[in-house]
């Protein structure tokens, strides 16, 4: 069985103000408030969501 690689995502940024799209990235990573942390899936998809709010995410692999 292949383990999957995940990345860890950090709000680092408050979404007040941002762009609707950009609060609907974040929504679809899982992240609530400012300073949440969760792991997802290292998937396009997700990678696609991170790149497009980069500038609100702390982000580890």
């Amino acid at each position: 069985m292949t383990e999957t690689k995940k990345i860890k995502v950090t709000l680092a940024k408050s979404l007040i103000g941002c762009i609707e799209k950009h609060r609907a990235c974040a929504r679809g990573l899982g992240l609530r408030h400012r300073e949440h942390t969760v792991e997802v899936l290292d998937t396009p998809e997700n990678r696609g969501m991170i790149n497009k709010i980069s500038y609100l995410l702390k982000v580890e692999d």
